[in-house]
Order: structure tokens, then C-alpha cells, then sequence
């Protein structure tokens, strides 16, 4: 069976604001070097140590938020944000512009997948994801038949 999709186009703030949670996620040890410059208070009483820690974990959100901000603007990252439609199967993912136009996903470069609420979201890296909300599947059978592909490839439990 094949998943055909309606053409869903990835709002560039849905972007920024998913990939910058999943990279806080990944990287929530950060913090814990933030708590322990805050921690030489105690060493040395001075405020400044609490103001270094939570500048220093500022500015690193603030880099990333700056990174996929970027990757918005870039033109040849342009193709992400414009009206795509997908083709799954068990083989891999299609992305296509058109029908002449697409670009296969294997499922081998996901690294895992999640099921918020409202959508599927595969992950190829930190800054790299497919968002795919249940409205662009025709039926309910097709969310079910991805779900069942994402569960044999052992992405989601």
C-alpha cells in the first residue's frame, strides 16, 4: 500500500519552534552547566556568577534560535518550505514538488520518530525533521498504515 498525501507546506515558525525544542531535548545537559556557574555563588558570594550562568544559557538559545531562523532564509534550503506532497510506503518516503519532482527519504536515515497530538514528526538530525500533521492523510487508514510502519521499523514504540 501506498500513503498518498495532500500538499502541506511547513510554516517556518512551526519550524523554528520544533526544532529548537527538540534540540533543547537533546541537549538538556546544558543546563546542568548553567546551574553550576550559578553554583559558585557559593564559592565566591557575587552576583555575577548567577548573571554568567543564565547569560551563558541565553545566548546558547539564542544561537539556536538564530541557527534555524537562518535555515529559513537560506535559499538552498527553500524546497522544505514549499507546498509538498508525500508518498510512503515501506521502502521510503517520497517528497514531491510535482509529480516529476521529488526527492526519496529512505527509512534508514530517520532516527526516530514521534506522535504528538496532531502529527507525526521523523527525525532525520537535530536540525532536520519531517512534519507530517494527520489533516494531509486521506483517511484514517492511512494515519493507522504509517503508525504500523513506524512501529515495524521500530521508530516509535
Amino acid at each position: 500500500m501506498i500513503i498518498k498525501t495532500k500538499k502541506y507546506q511547513l510554516p517556518t515558525g512551526t519550524y523554528i519552534k520544533m526544532g529548537l525544542v527538540n534540540v533543547l531535548k537533546e541537549q538538556w545537559w546544558v543546563i546542568l552547566i548553567a546551574l553550576a556557574i550559578c553554583c559558585g555563588y557559593f564559592w565566591i558570594p557575587s552576583i555575577w556568577w548567577i548573571i554568567g550562568g543564565l547569560l551563558g544559557y541565553g545566548l546558547y538559545v539564542l544561537f539556536w534560535v538564530i541557527q534555524f531562523a537562518g535555515v529559513t532564509q537560506m535559499e538552498q534550503n527553500k524546497v522544505i518550505f514549499e507546498k509538498l506532497a508525500y508518498e510512503i510506503d515501506s521502502r521510503q518516503i517520497m517528497m514531491k514538488v510535482n509529480t516529476k519532482q521529488g526527492m526519496p527519504i529512505q527509512w534508514n536515515m530517520i532516527k526516530k520518530a514521534e506522535m504528538p497530538k496532531d502529527a507525526f514528526v521523523l527525525y532525520l538530525s537535530k536540525a532536520q525533521f519531517i512534519h507530517l500533521p494527520y489533516k494531509i492523510f486521506n483517511s484514517e487508514n492511512e494515519r493507522k498504515f504509517l503508525e504500523t510502519i513506524l512501529k515495524r521499523k521500530e521508530l516509535i514504540k
